[in-house]
């Protein structure tokens, strides 16, 4: 089943990489409006986020604006196999890292606990199953810290069915440009 993955997360990819600018950027700030709708991410006081890269969900306005309400913003750096996440008050604490995302520069504070994490995804499903880039650094993390888990997707890129692997951790949210999706994970 998962060696269908590859298959599936490159077309989903080019799919995503073929979604017009405009389109992105005006999903991009519903989504942000609609994350409000989720009460943990309204109360959180500590955020583990992605930076996003290429045609991804766009997350620099939500980072800054969490950033000026005075929460704690992380946001994740590649140490061996595995994600640390680091707390950044502004965007000059970023610098490119191994694979050419921006990431939090090595004297940032690594921050342990969280209250929600937002995750990056090429697709996900309505019960919370989630096609990543396939190298499993947020599976790994997600697998070892019980926190509120929110993926944001453009609501294109919700499809019926993604194929699972051992070690893939459900998402409990989906937030797209046209709803909130509490899946089955949510207790």
């Amino acid at each position: 089943m998962s060696e269908d993955k590859p298959r599936l997360r490159s077309h989903l990819l080019e799919k995503r990489d073929g979604l017009s600018h405009d389109f992105m950027t005006i999903a991009s700030k519903q989504i942000q409006r609609n994350l409000k709708k989720i009460e943990a991410f309204r109360n959180a006081e500590k955020v583990a986020c992605y930076y996003s890269i290429g045609s991804e969900v766009k997350t620099l306005d939500i980072i800054q604006q969490m950033i000026s309400e005075g929460r704690t913003v992380a946001l994740p750096r590649v140490v061996d196999d595995d994600l640390v996440f680091c707390a950044v008050k502004n965007f000059e604490e970023l610098q490119k890292g191994e694979f050419g995302i921006m990431e939090p520069r090595k004297n940032c504070p690594i921050v342990d606990d969280f209250d929600i994490i937002l995750v990056p995804a090429v697709a996900m499903m309505r019960t919370g199953q989630r096609l990543g880039y396939g190298m499993g650094y947020y599976d790994r993390f997600l697998s070892k810290h019980k926190i509120v888990t929110i993926a944001l997707e453009y609501s294109k890129l919700v499809v019926r069915n993604i194929p699972k692997s051992d070690g893939d951790v459900a998402i409990q949210w989906v937030v797209t440009e046209d709803e909130v999706i509490r899946t089955s994970q949510v207790k």
